[in-house]
């Protein structure tokens, strides 16, 4: 089925968020026929909905180039998104520290509503993030070791509700896809309190997790560091104290804010 197929019958919205996801795709901006042509969408149909959001100023027409790019209202969107999700200053201080004395990319996860999204990330050119796990990152959860600290501290039927709702697909070959051996490794997760993952999400990066509580023992978060498989090796278990340390300090930080238990 090609893309024209898959947008047929949508409303004007929805092709509208098409348009802005391609065009979001390309780092320098893309023509009204470029994108005409990848989304299969008819000419006219394209350009009305460019003057539409180039007046919303969700995208700016360049014209020296005949291109059209992302408009800055989507920075006000992203600094929005960011104040909603909410990392107080406190939890990201304490997300640098643990970068800093781990020697690793740092993360800072959250439940929202039904989502398990990234929150915070502290990285560097010498040990960076693992791509796509940016802010605001939200997908396989069932292979990240926050996802599945967070996954292990949801009751038995969201928990399934949401492995149903997104699926769990194969990433790399040490994915775990398989629902009763993913129950065994979130029990194992529970007994521990560390979430291991080796490689299940990318090849050449492993992580470990360890959850964010509330004084009733409630799970509202997670912080995790990534290394290549080599370093995890080495200096998995010194890191695991380091990560339960930080956990404990960052659930301390999270009393008394607005953030505590959403």
């Amino acid at each position: 089925m090609g893309r024209n197929d898959a947008l047929t019958g949508l409303a004007s919205v929805q092709k509208a968020f098409a348009l802005l996801d391609v065009v979001a795709s390309h780092s320098r901006g893309m023509t009204a026929k470029d994108i005409a042509a990848e989304l299969e969408m008819p000419l006219p149909t394209v350009y009305r909905l460019l003057k539409t959001l180039v007046a919303s100023e969700h995208l700016v027409h360049l014209k020296d180039e005949s291109r059209y790019g992302l408009g800055y209202k989507l920075h006000a969107l992203d600094a929005s998104l960011r104040r909603q999700v909410g990392t107080p200053p406190s939890v990201a201080r304490l997300v640098r520290e643990l970068h800093v004395r781990a020697d690793a990319a740092a993360y800072y996860a959250v439940h929202r509503g039904e989502d398990i999204v990234v929150a915070h990330v502290v990285d560097s050119p010498t040990r960076p993030r693992i791509t796509p796990m940016g802010f605001g990152f939200n997908d396989a959860a069932h292979a990240t070791a926050f996802g599945k600290v967070l996954l292990a501290a949801l009751e038995p039927e969201r928990c399934s509700a949401y492995l149903a709702r997104h699926g769990m697909p194969e990433m790399t070959a040490a994915t775990i896809t398989d629902p009763s051996v993913f129950a065994t490794e979130l029990a194992g997760v529970r007994d521990s309190g560390i979430a291991i993952e080796r490689e299940e999400f990318i090849r050449g990066a492993s992580c470990l997790a360890a959850p964010v509580t509330t004084p009733a023992g409630q799970t509202v978060g997670s912080v995790a560091v990534s290394m290549d498989p080599a370093d995890f090796a080495a200096r998995s278990a010194q890191v695991a104290v380091l990560l339960r340390d930080v956990a404990s300090r960052v659930s301390k930080a999270l009393r008394g804010t607005s953030l505590l238990g959403q």
